[in-house]
């Protein structure tokens, strides 16, 4: 929502300036056209050749982050303290072979079939079950495991991170495009040189809008939507940091609610649930979270 109307103010802010300034949008609009096409085309020209086909995929799917926000919601938070706060007490009381069967196919437990946004997040379910295997093959040091965790963590925030960097490299590139533009402007004008003063008042004019519209392009809208991008990335990353603190603090010997307490600390602050809000949700949980 504050994407959208951050967007609208960008445009009539600046437009509506040039207007009440006494400014005339038709040799802008007569030249936009053009200019656009040179530095719209040449950025998205630049874009795909900067990028392999993945992160042009990716990007193109994450745009809608700058307008939507974050994957995980306020719901999703608690639903994963509920999922970890399961899996820790099975842990702790049947050992971790009864996990086996459900980290061996997460994607159609019973268990994680419960929080389904969770089940549909390759990365979250295999983080768990990655996790969870290796607990079943003795590797039980928090230090070892802890730190493979955390190099899966750095590794996937890293490959989410390239979709905001390609977004912001054709950011970057906007403004010199639109130099190009406005050189080529010049050119043609040059070319003109014979003509009466205002016909090459115009065509200078129209040449100075590649220049503005390079310029707009990037600072008032595309680097700005990379850093959104960005920042919903930072934020998706705590719901993971919860799945490393909560089997990590079932490594150092925690009980269930002690590990989720300690997980709860990396809830986003203005999503994160206060102590009893947590209490009360683990409450309502089932005694034998696997019974049929």
């Amino acid at each position: 929502m504050f994407a959208i109307i951050g967007l609208v103010l960008v445009f009539v802010m600046i437009f509506g300036g040039y207007a009440l300034a006494g400014g005339k949008f038709g040799l802008i609009i007569k030249a936009a056209p053009f200019e656009l096409m040179m530095i719209g085309g040449g950025g998205a020209g630049t874009f795909l050749l900067a990028n392999g086909s993945q992160v042009v995929k990716g990007t193109l799917r994450d745009l809608k982050r700058v307008f939507a926000g974050p994957k995980w919601k306020r719901d999703d938070y608690r639903d994963l303290l509920c999922l970890m706060f399961t899996i820790v007490k099975l842990l702790k009381t049947k050992g971790v072979l009864a996990l086996e069967p459900h980290v061996d196919n997460p994607h159609e437990s019973a268990l994680f079939a419960r929080y389904p946004r969770i089940q549909h997040d390759h990365f979250a379910c295999d983080f768990i079950a990655d996790t969870i295997r290796m607990m079943t093959m003795s590797l039980d040091d928090p230090i070892q495991v802890e730190d493979s965790m955390n190099r899966q963590l750095k590794k996937h925030h890293a490959e989410q991170l390239t979709n905001s960097g390609a977004l912001q490299t054709m950011a970057d590139a906007f403004p010199a495009l639109g130099i190009v533009a406005a050189v080529l402007g010049i050119v043609k004008t040059m070319g003109a040189i014979d003509q009466p003063v205002d016909i090459l008042g115009k065509m200078i004019g129209g040449a100075l809008v590649g220049t503005f519209l390079g310029i707009f392009l990037s600072y008032g809208m595309f680097a700005p939507m990379a850093s959104r991008m960005a920042q919903t990335f930072e934020e998706d990353n705590q719901f993971y940091a919860i799945i490393r603190d909560c089997l990590i603090a079932y490594l150092q010997g925690h009980s269930a609610p002690i590990a989720i307490e300690l997980a709860r600390g990396s809830v986003p602050t203005h999503l994160q649930p206060n102590f009893h809000a947590v209490d009360e949700l683990l409450q309502q949980l089932p005694a034998d979270p696997l019974a049929a």
